[in-house]
């Protein structure tokens, strides 16, 4: 059995360390030592969640969004990246050298796998959306390569319908150990007064994240709703307070505070992450989905989403906030309970010998 395992998840938003708390969870109950390690506001979360469990720094991608165009971002980065990626991976080696890990969970991180113990990977991306043929060629090779370096690939969703990733995570196999393990999401139904209108969550690569927030902080305070917005701001000292009588801002919540918010909230706002996604999917709650410009799964999650009738799409460029709440009248929410989020367990056991 394995009793310790390094878990590593992507600083790329919240929404990989997010998904990655149920494992930790799940390990702790199983009496695996969990060992966690990310950079930024992802181990900025982790730490938060966990304070008692070891944690380290692992070197930052450094990708911002400053355009709307994904092969920019990412391409005009990748120097670093595959800088990052390289001393990530010796950096893995000696954690599970000097910590004696038995095995390596890793969320999105490519260079987070061990030639010494099982290594498993997190995605629910085999089948990236990128603009250009050539590029998507390119991208496709690079990502197989990249697969091809773990023992399993683990993919947060469902093997059929339905699904909420749908082409993202369905298609050819990229790799011959790909394990369907259901949704994965902090989050819990019970009970709740209703309390707020709106609940706006953000989070998400800058300078994007900042844009958004000014721009739905401004158009909530000339709505007559009660809402509040959690910034995603883990890195800084939590703050919470009025910006109108109507309007509340926090700086983050941890895992329990932001399940009760959600479900004290009649709807919410935020980007179409697929970890997002996946909690609005355990909660049941009707949302209005704003993907990050440029970035390709998010634009295609909103469309898919919306035109099933869960969800409503909106552009940053168009950004409406009253319309899109007036939209969200004509949605039925992503149907709680209908996706798994307990199908994981039995996966994990296995893979730690139990």
């Amino acid at each position: 059995m394995l009793k310790r395992v390094l878990v590593a998840p992507l600083n790329w938003g919240l929404g990989h360390a997010a998904r990655c708390i149920p494992l930790v969870r799940s390990l702790l109950a199983a009496g695996v030592e969990p060992v966690l390690a990310s950079d930024g506001e992802s181990l900025a979360l982790l730490r938060a969640e966990f304070p008692d469990l070891p944690a380290f720094a692992l070197p930052g991608y450094g990708i911002r969004y400053s355009s709307a165009n994904m092969v920019w971002n990412v391409g005009k980065r990748l120097p670093r990246v595959v800088w990052a990626i390289g001393t990530e991976q010796q950096m893995v080696e000696r954690l599970v050298r000097e910590l004696n890990i038995d095995g390596v969970i890793s969320d999105n991180r490519y260079g987070c796998f061990s030639r010494q113990c099982p290594s498993a990977l997190i995605t629910h991306q085999l089948h990236p959306r990128i603009p250009g043929r050539a590029s998507a060629w390119a991208g496709s090779w690079m990502l197989r390569e990249a697969l091809s370096r773990f023992d399993a690939v683990w993919v947060p969703d469902a093997p059929g319908e339905p699904n909420l990733s749908g082409v993202l995570s369905h298609g050819a196999q990229v790799h011959p150990h790909t394990q369907y393990i259901g949704i994965l999401s902090r989050m819990e139904v019970h009970a709740m007064e209703e309390e707020y209108d709106v609940a706006i969550v953000l989070s998400g690569p800058e300078p994007q994240r900042t844009w958004l927030e000014e721009r739905l902080l401004e158009q909530a305070l000339a709505l007559p709703h009660h809402s509040i917005l959690v910034q995603g701001k883990t890195q800084q000292k939590q703050q919470h307070y009025f910006a109108a009588e109507h309007v509340e801002v926090v700086s983050y919540l941890t895992s329990g505070r932001l399940n009760e918010l959600l479900l004290a909230s009649r709807c919410v706002v935020c980007r179409a992450g697929y970890s997002s996604i996946m909690d609005l999917a355990v909660l049941g709650k009707k949302a209005l989905l704003i993907p990050t410009p440029g970035q390709t799964e998010q634009e295609y999650l909103a469309e898919w989403l919306g035109q099933k009738g869960y969800v409503a799409p909106q552009t940053q460029a168009s950004l409406d906030l009253g319309a899109g709440l007036t939209a969200l009248q004509h949605t039925t929410g992503i149907p709680s309970g209908v996706m798994n989020h307990r199908a994981y367990e039995p996966i994990l056991h296995h893979w730690l010998g139990k």
